[in-house]
């Protein structure tokens, strides 16, 4: 199993017990590992590209499934044929291990 799938295979942590934030150095690592994501101030965010609003929405859909069973919720903005999704862990202010897991989730929904 590659390191992505294995991220993807673990399941967050609840941030209420107080998160770990990563050091700068596991944040450049991590992002390393799921492709095509972007860090500034606290939050990695990647723009997804679909060929209509049908699809658009499905993805949509599909990461807040994601969200629901991991207790973990990205920021979305959705457009006609594009979606933003962006995570960090407010109750740590920062990023955590919880955010590249979802990460993971999120690019697996494509690569299926």
């Amino acid at each position: 199993m590659d390191e992505k799938s294995e991220l993807a295979a673990k399941k967050c942590l609840p941030c209420e017990g107080g998160a770990s934030l990563l050091s700068p150095a596991e944040v450049e690592r991590r992002l390393s590992v799921v492709s095509g994501w972007m860090q500034t101030d606290g939050v990695i965010a990647r723009r997804f590209e679909f060929k209509n609003y049908y699809q658009t929405i499905a993805f949509v859909n599909a990461v807040a499934w994601i969200a629901h069973g991991q207790g973990h919720h990205p920021d979305l903005e959705v457009s006609y044929r594009s979606c933003l999704v962006r995570y960090t862990t407010h109750a740590a202010g920062g990023l955590t291990e919880n955010d590249f897991i979802c990460a993971a989730r999120v690019e697996a929904l494509l690569n299926s």
